[in-house]
């Protein structure tokens, strides 16, 4: 019998494209859609199968169908007994982390996708608000990006560090004239800037109206006590039944996200051993493997990735 610990992580907006939902669509947990369908108002059938790239970059749109197959991914493996081991832990990166909470079972899937909906719906609006935008600085240290950026600030620019994703791989999130100074002395440290094709300036003070408007929501939301901790992304600390999840929810979107130390919780403090993706895409995959090396990282993003365990462990 295989006891090799197991983290569960589910990706955010960005990872969404056109079709996503095609390889799940004759599976039994398929029927997820029309739930989360039923209590946003939107059609997911459609959202999954059909809708444009380009209208499914729209926040609101992008979170809700990221969110339902990162769930329809998970109810598949846990039906195929395919996680490869106990489950003693989960995280999601920035949007994930709802997806996160209901395998942990602090909220249910409708009581989630409610909260999904009503964040996306405020970070779309105060997007449109206030023009901002996000890029990545690869190669760089931390530590360097960190005093790249609070120099541009120190000059008047408002950008921010948003996303610790990985060594070498750090977002920054603000104004675009701001950012354009950060890609323009991004090879002074090291690094360099690539543009994130993104509606708004997420993970930093811009979103403070989305996180009032989401932090009423989140205050009228029934949640229960974590079975499972669930790793925040604002403090990489891993919570359990106490976790106050309506303040950290609503901090996390002005905060930067801590993934990088919040897979090394999973992996040092709570020990897993295999980090299982659950949702569209392999990008928290890729940057797992660049924070430990260490730990068996597989990523399920269709029926036929669902990860098979070895003969020795069944």
């Amino acid at each position: 019998m295989n006891h090799v610990p197991v983290g569960l992580v589910f990706p955010g907006q960005g990872t969404q494209k056109q079709g996503m939902g095609e390889p799940w669509r004759d599976t039994p947990s398929w029927e997820l859609t029309a739930e989360v369908s039923a209590v946003t108002g939107e059609d997911l059938s459609e959202l999954l199968l059909h809708t444009p790239g380009e209208h499914l970059r729209r926040t609101d749109l992008a979170q809700l169908s990221v969110f339902t197959v990162s769930l329809i991914a998970h109810a598949e493996a846990v039906r195929g007994d395919a996680l490869g081991g106990p489950v003693v832990a989960c995280a999601g990166h920035s949007l994930g982390e709802y997806a996160a909470l209901v395998v942990a079972g602090a909220l249910t899937v409708g009581g989630a996708a409610t909260l999904v909906a009503a964040r996306g719906r405020a970070m779309r609006e105060a997007a449109l608000a206030r023009e901002g935008t996000m890029g990545v600085v690869v190669a760089a240290p931390l530590a360097e990006v960190e005093a790249l950026v609070r120099e541009i600030r120190a000059e008047g620019g408002q950008v921010w560090v948003a996303n610790v994703n990985a060594p070498g791989q750090t977002v920054v999130s603000g104004d675009p004239d701001a950012l354009a100074e950060v890609a323009g002395r991004a090879a002074s440290i090291g690094g360099r800037m690539l543009d994130l094709q993104v509606g708004g300036a997420f993970h930093s003070p811009y979103m403070a109206p989305a996180a009032d408007a989401l932090g009423r929501a989140l205050r009228e939301a029934a949640f229960a006590p974590a079975r499972l901790p669930v790793v925040a992304n604002v403090d990489a600390v891993a919570y359990g039944a106490d976790g106050d999840w309506p303040a950290l929810c609503a901090r996390q979107l002005t905060s930067p996200v801590l993934w990088e130390g919040s897979v090394h919780t999973l992996t040092r403090r709570l020990g897993c051993r295999r980090l299982v993706e659950l949702g569209p895409g392999r990008t928290l995959a890729g940057l797992i493997r660049r924070i430990d090396r260490d730990v068996e990282v597989v990523s399920v993003d269709s029926p036929h990735a669902v990860p098979a365990r070895p003969v020795s462990e069944r």
